[in-house]
Parts: structure tokens; sequence; C-alpha cells
């Protein structure tokens, strides 16, 4: 497990979802494994999953990496249960006022974005909000049901600051916050919960910011 999850400042500006994956080859950004395999006796089946981040100051740039013997996009629109399908998510607290944001994603770009301080009672991005994140998936971006065999995809977010609505971050520059990197499916063939920091609980809840880890943007 990292100390830490650091963040790389690059200089490549307005970047588009696409390019991400040639750009962080290219600046030499590696994948972090997301490997807490988060209540294992009851879910023993273990997606490979890995990370990377970079950013520009204004864009939060991540590719994911997912190997797994069955992908599925359901959801048919964003704001949708994305969290059933094949789903990649980034938990995150830019400001510590005990709130934080949950980004979830699944394996055709379709996401939704929550605010608030706990599990209950969460605020939902609005679409113009959704819109602001471009996404790329080596999956395409129409829904899809279950694809059976083990297959590799990616999937790429350039997230602007602007899409963490509720605060007016001028800029991702230097931010030292709370945070933390799953995986799930909770509606696939074998459901799973990957984390990238640990969580201590008996039963499945993503939605813990006491078990959130340290993110350090450069």
């Amino acid at each position: 497990m990292p100390k830490a999850l650091n963040i790389k400042k690059i200089s490549a500006a307005s970047v588009e979802a696409a390019e991400i994956c040639r750009i962080m080859d290219e600046a030499h950004i590696e994948f972090v494994q997301v490997d807490n395999h988060c209540w294992a006796a009851d879910f023993p089946y273990k997606p490979k999953f890995e990370v990377r981040m970079a950013h520009n100051g204004s864009q939060l740039l991540i590719n994911y990496r997912v190997t797994e013997e069955c992908v599925r996009a359901v959801a048919p629109h964003d704001d949708g249960n994305v969290w059933e399908d094949s789903c990649c998510e980034l938990f995150l607290s830019p400001v510590a006022d005990g709130t934080y944001y949950n980004m979830e994603c699944n394996a055709a770009g379709t996401m939704l974005i929550g605010f608030g301080p706990s599990r209950e009672g969460r605020e939902r991005a609005q679409q113009d909000v959704l819109d602001k994140v471009q996404r790329w998936s080596s999956m395409g971006r129409e829904p899809f049901d279950n694809i059976e065999g083990e297959r590799t995809w990616q999937l790429c977010l350039a997230v602007p600051v602007e899409a963490y609505y509720r605060h007016n971050l001028k800029s991702f520059d230097g931010l030292h916050v709370k945070g933390n990197v799953y995986k799930c499916g909770d509606m696939l063939p074998h459901p799973h919960f990957l984390s990238l920091f640990p969580i201590d609980l008996p039963k499945p809840d993503f939605h813990r910011p006491d078990f959130f880890g340290d993110v350090v943007f450069e």
C-alpha cells in the first residue's frame, strides 16, 4: 500500500481525454496498483486494477487500467447506477471541511458525481457539471451488457477544477488532500470491491472518509 497517492504536475495544457494515455506515457507516469481486496471472504474474485494520475493545474488527468473476466456498462445515462457496472471511482476531499466528492465512472464513460459529508443525503451534480469532465474509454462510449472473457480495458478522464463544483478551487497546484480510489462491479457475475487505501469494516462501504489516505498534488 502506498503511503500517499502522489500526483505529478505536467506541462501539457488543455488536455483531451483521448490524449491522456499518450501524454502520461511520454511523461513517464507510472501506474499504481489498487489491490486492497476489500471483503474478500464474501467477494473472493479480484480483478487487476491500476491507476495513474497527473495534473496541469487546471485539470486532473486520470487513467484507469482494468483486467477482469467480464465487463459491463449498462447504465444508460449519466447519474445512473454506474456502480453496478464495471466501475472505477475516485473519492476526494479537496478541502478539509468534512465533505467529499464521489466521482464514479463505468467502462463506457458514463458517470456520476456526488457531494456531501457522508453516504446519506448526497447531492448529485447537475448535467452541466458532468459535461465538463471529458471521457475516453477503450470500450467505446455506448452502453453494453456483459462481455464475457478476460480482457484489459482503459478509461481516461480529464477533470477540470470546476467539477469540484461546491468549492471555489483555483488550481490543483500544491494541494495536500484526502481521498481513495476504488473498483467495484455490484451486478457483475462476480461482484468485487478493491481500494487503494484499506477499509477496515465488516461489510462493503466506500463512503467512509475516515479511511481516506493522503493525496498529494505537486
